[in-house]
């Protein structure tokens, strides 16, 4: 299944976007220019740099640590999560405004600071955004390959060498356009997994009143209780303190999962709020999406794909991620490190289709 679905989505999404490239060549005229290629032609509207920034903010870390943070933390950490990665995005609108004004012919943010600030900051810049690109991409294949090995048994190093040459292959014939068509194309199969998740959870398996029952109910559980709802069918328990979501969360309000006054939450949102600027300001992605951008479109695009993003990993958490907390499914605190908390109640949930759903949306 594994090979299945990184084979096949691979080849689904070169083929497809390669399919439009050629069809806009053919039938608008688009010449594929250098410029063509590196800029899509500076004429992206809003919608597509909307989802195009989706997109590029939702890595692994989005789909399966927003939910560890709800498991953690409650929706605290689901808050946090979504709302400290958002700002930098919402901030970045402000500088598609300038880069449209004052650069309008530019093609990489290290152009722009060699014509500005000289060869040194030029070099410096270079380094800052091939680390930061090197990290990104890192923690990408290694976080989409790992669930996947999880999901499927796919080998891990070769889910990581597989997994980028859809996009190797369509970047190259394509360039930027055909990069912001898949990008599309991926951001509506994630909002359609997510509406299936939010809508099981509160609708159909259950409703807010019994989520909301149930996370309560956790709060007040002793260490004895604990025990004996981690057991096997022997009697002997497995449970040990803070290894698994029982009881009350140390450092909330009343140690209750719904409940925004959290020490461990707001530390986090700190953190989560300082480190991502280096992310998404060193991240030469975010740059080419404003110079594609209309003029027009880049501050509206960026605005807009903020507000969107942040509905990803806070539907998912307050959804699969509280979820987890109020069945009390028997995940550690290892495993939600390692974002087995949307895989685990997926699979809960829908059996070996939710494990395909995740898949599908780790892979993209």
């Amino acid at each position: 299944a594994g090979y299945a679905i990184v084979l096949g989505f691979g080849a689904f999404f070169s083929i497809f976007t390669t399919a439009l490239v050629f069809l806009d060549r053919a039938y608008n005229g688009t010449e594929q220019t250098s410029e063509q290629f590196n800029t899509a032609g500076r004429s992206v509207k809003t919608g597509l740099t909307a989802s195009v920034i989706v997109a590029q903010w939702t890595w692994a870390a989005t789909l399966l640590t927003s939910s560890n943070k709800a498991w953690a933390y409650g929706i605290s950490g689901a808050y946090w999560y979504a709302a400290g990665a958002s700002i930098q995005v919402l901030l970045f609108g402000v500088l598609a405004i300038e880069i449209k004004r004052k650069a309008p012919t530019a093609h990489t943010v290290c152009e722009m600071v060699r014509a500005r600030w000289g060869v040194t900051a030029h070099v410096t810049f270079l380094v800052f955004c091939l680390l930061a690109n090197i990290v990104v991409t890192s923690m990408l294949l290694l976080g989409g390959a790992a669930t996947i090995n999880a999901l499927t048994g796919m080998n891990i190093n070769l889910a990581s060498f597989l997994i980028p040459w859809g996009v190797i292959l369509y970047s190259a014939v394509g360039g930027l356009q055909a990069k912001f068509i898949a990008d599309y194309v991926y951001v509506a199969v994630i909002f359609a997994v997510l509406v299936v998740c939010i809508y099981t959870v509160y609708v159909k398996n259950f409703s807010t009143d019994e989520v909301y029952g149930g996370l309560q109910v956790v709060k007040s559980y002793s260490e004895a209780q604990c025990a004996r709802i981690f057991s096997d069918k022997s009697g002997m328990t497995f449970f040990q303190s803070g290894d698994y979501a029982c009881g009350g969360v140390p450092g909330n309000q009343d140690g209750s999962y719904l409940t925004m006054v959290s020490s461990g939450g707001a530390m986090f949102g700190i953190i989560n709020v300082v480190g991502n600027f280096g992310t998404v300001f060193c991240d030469n992605a975010y740059w080419q999406s404003a110079i594609a951008a209309r003029p027009a479109s880049a501050h509206r695009g960026y605005l807009l794909g903020g507000l969107a993003w942040f509905a990803i990993p806070f539907s998912l958490a307050t959804s699969l991620g509280l979820c987890a907390v109020a069945l009390q499914l028997p995940i550690t605190a290892a495993e939600a490190s390692a974002g087995l908390v949307p895989p685990a109640v997926a699979t809960h949930l829908f059996g070996k289709a939710g494990a395909v759903m995740m898949t599908i949306m780790l892979f993209n």
